[in-house]
């Protein structure tokens, strides 16, 4: 049985105190904004396009390393994923999965021609009385703890 791998970007968008997830079309699951990577993409760029597509939202991706250098001609330091999955989508496919925690100024949001417009704000109380993956759930808490505003 041959497993097809594809590279995925997933973006845990936070604002003030809520972190915002959309009901997936098909699988009807309350997930943060993410597709594929394109081709020749860098995943940091996949991951602010993929936002902006789904949710309308310009954001600043959280980088949870200190610069080591300035960048160069030569290398230049890419934002590194918080986390890496390996996600089963079916039993013959695979999303390799960067996921990234980013902070948007707006909340107002205006997700693109044929985007789901089943989007929600969620602060910690919904995330607890929302049935969702348990990865989402965990990261989503941590999200709010790095990059939420404390009243």
């Amino acid at each position: 049985m041959e497993i097809t791998r594809h590279f995925t970007v997933t973006t845990f968008v936070v604002h003030k105190d809520k972190v915002l997830l959309h009901q997936h079309k098909r699988c009807g699951a309350w997930l943060p904004a993410g597709g594929h990577i394109d081709r020749d993409e860098l995943p940091e760029d996949a991951a602010v396009r993929e936002v902006k597509e789904e949710t309308g939202l310009d954001v600043t991706l959280y980088n949870p390393d200190a610069p080591l250098f300035a960048a160069d001609h030569e290398a230049r330091q890419l934002h590194r994923p918080m986390y890496l999955l390996l996600e089963n989508i079916n039993p013959f496919h695979q999303h390799i999965d960067f996921i990234y925690y980013a902070t948007a100024v707006s909340n107002q949001l205006n997700p693109a021609n044929g985007e789901t417009n089943r989007l929600k704000w969620f602060d910690k109380a919904d995330l607890e009385s929302t049935q969702m993956p348990t990865n989402v759930q965990v990261c989503a808490h941590e999200a709010l703890a790095i990059l939420g505003q404390k009243d």
